[in-house]
């Protein structure tokens, strides 16, 4: 039993590997090909989504139970972004994925964080920038599997899991979300245009890492409480990371 439970755990990084880096040439890719290709990038980054989630099955069926529980999480994600469109930046969608991540682990928390984005986007508004934020996005729930498996982060001690979600909206998704700003919205890309792009993104950031702070803070506990009860009724087999 031990052995299998190593090769699910090997064969689950893989799959989380293999996903992130064809997002990250999809992404590339779909901005050397212009804007009209973003559509494609986002179909395709969510089948890529998918990879480390279906991978985690091959020893076990997949049970429906989960995937609606995938579902609800991203659901959720989504009206938190949505309900705070009319406040720029100050929004507790990447707190969400974050818990979603630390409850149900990488994989789920990658495919929960890329779901969000694009369905959110549907209302927020689609564009060249989708698929990056579906990479970033993605990331926040993967990092928060992470940290969570392997004991770094705990959900009944939610300080620390909120100050490492607000700390990686500054240095991980924000980023992300500026180059995507850099590459979209700029006909020449050099230093000039790179450091005042950054710069101006270093506010933003610290407004969204900032609503995550406090979204985990405040949601962490309960959410992940839930969720624990979820997994114990219905016989739920955690991720194994």
């Amino acid at each position: 039993m031990q052995t299998e439970s190593k090769q699910v755990t090997k064969k689950t990084w893989l799959g989380i590997i293999i996903a992130i880096v064809l997002m990250a040439a999809t992404v590339a890719i779909s901005y050397k090909m212009g804007d009209t290709k973003y559509y494609v990038a986002s179909v395709l980054c969510i089948f890529y989504a998918m990879i480390p989630f279906v991978m985690g099955f091959e020893n076990r069926k997949p049970m429906p139970r989960e995937m609606v529980t995938i579902a609800v999480l991203t659901a959720l994600a989504v009206i938190s972004r949505v309900i705070f469109i009319a406040i720029p930046f100050c929004k507790p969608v990447i707190g969400v994925i974050f818990i979603a991540g630390m409850g149900m682990g990488a994989g789920s928390g990658f495919m929960v964080g890329a779901l969000t984005a694009i369905v959110s986007d549907i209302i927020c508004g689609q564009g060249p920038w989708t698929p990056w934020q579906m990479l970033a996005f993605g990331l926040a729930g993967f990092i928060g599997g992470v940290l969570c498996r392997k004991g770094l982060i705990k959900g009944d001690k939610p300080l620390v899991p909120a100050i490492i979600s607000g700390l990686l909206c500054i240095i991980v998704v924000g980023p992300i979300l500026d180059t995507s700003t850099l590459l979209v919205m700029s006909n020449m890309v050099d230093t000039t245009s790179a450091g005042a792009v950054y710069l101006s993104g270093l506010p933003v950031n610290a407004v969204l890492g900032a609503a995550t702070f406090v979204t985990v803070l405040v949601l962490a506990k309960p959410m992940l409480e839930k969720l624990d009860r979820v997994k114990v009724k219905y016989g739920m087999m955690e991720e194994e990371e």
